[in-house]
């Protein structure tokens, strides 16, 4: 079976100069080490595990050119599409139509179809989806564009969220505000230096859970995951914001530690489990995703977010639930092709039957 790793890295030079190592000033006492930054050595290790695994795969970098892919189709023909595309001319919302590319190419991909990709895009959308299907989120409210007076009825501290980035985009330590001084200001600047749609929530205090989803129709829940906020500092709120997932110069990088299992009184880890999978089915995700909720101090579960084709390398969240189900990292790759492999076996019967209909006609 042949896989292409399909990724879009369109300035791939930016990673050739990347320092591992702190600075001597640094105000605070770091946790973690800082990682060679290189995604497309990450790719390309994950083809390599799959060639082990028994794939014949490599690596394709689009390159922010759709040709490059279609010409790479013709000519390789893949058997599955291992599909790491997430922005597309520096556009979040255009994942969702390299998916249905795919889709009209009548290739097996792994991960979200373009449906739940653009559903989970909104931060809007997919709370109106978890509402109409029973699942807790934070009382929140949507404006479209600035405005000179933003009426809500939301109780403070509020956080404000690009309502169309994923990865914590636009959500930085500034992100929770206590007052409508600070709102007002939050809200113009996300409009002004994102240019869309602002989503403002309840903030909730409580911890982070990390629950992941494997498979495609009959999901299972993996092992949660916790972000500890124990050392935050008091000047810091209690949130996963771009810098703690992004900047191993910032404080709250070395703050936000992954636990795993989370330890949970087995009632809660329950509801967690059916909540997760509830989102999953009804956002339309499929092989792998991550659902990120919040354990309130009133011992409320409430969902904030819902991940289609979380990040798969091998320390991230995912891969962490996936390690303590007993899979190894090379087995739990595999089984995401294999997922999307079975559905292209189903679409190809599906074909074959429909051409035999035709012809006996």
């Amino acid at each position: 079976m042949k896989v292409a790793v399909v990724y879009n890295e369109a300035y791939p030079e930016l990673y050739d100069q990347y320092s591992t190592e702190y600075p001597q000033n640094l105000a605070f006492k770091p946790y973690f080490d800082i990682d060679e930054s290189d995604p497309i050595a990450e790719y390309e290790a994950i083809a390599k595990h799959l060639r082990k695994a028994g794939f014949d795969s490599y690596i394709l970098n689009i390159l922010d050119d759709l040709n490059i892919f279609l010409k790479d189709v013709e000519n390789n023909k893949p058997d599955v599409i291992f599909n790491f595309v997430e922005i597309y001319k520096d556009v979040a919302e255009l994942e969702m139509g390299f998916a249905g590319i795919i889709d009209l190419l009548r290739i097996p991909y792994t991960g979200a179809p373009p449906m739940a990709l653009g559903t989970c895009q909104s931060k809007y959308l997919t709370k109106g989806v978890l509402s109409s299907v029973g699942v807790r989120i934070p009382a929140f409210k949507y404006f479209k564009e600035p405005q000179k007076i933003y009426r809500h009825n939301l109780k403070y501290p509020i956080i404000v969220k690009p309502a169309l980035e994923d990865a914590s985009v636009g959500i930085d330590v500034e992100a929770v505000v206590e007052n409508y001084g600070q709102l007002k200001n939050r809200i113009n600047y996300i409009c002004e230096e994102y240019k869309q749609p602002v989503l403002i929530e309840e903030y909730i205090e409580g911890r982070e859970l990390n629950v992941a989803v494997l498979g495609d129709k009959n999901p299972k829940v993996l092992p949660i995951s916790e972000i500890d906020f124990s050392k935050m500092p008091s000047h810091l709120h209690n949130i996963v914001s771009y810098q703690a997932k992004w900047d191993p110069l910032h404080e709250a990088y070395h703050k936000t530690i992954p636990k795993c299992p989370a330890k949970l009184p087995k009632k809660i880890e329950a509801e967690a489990q059916e909540i997760a999978l509830k989102a999953f089915k009804a956002t339309g995700c499929r092989d792998y995703c991550r659902v990120d909720m919040r354990y309130s101090k009133d011992k409320k579960l409430y969902v904030l977010e819902v991940n289609p084709n979380p990040d798969l390398t091998e320390d991230a969240g995912f891969m962490r639930s996936m390690k303590h189900a007993g899979f190894s990292y090379r087995r739990a790759l595999k089984t995401i092709v294999e997922l999307a492999a079975e559905r292209g076996e189903k679409l190809s019967t599906a074909k074959n039957s429909e051409q035999a209909k035709r012809k006996s006609k």
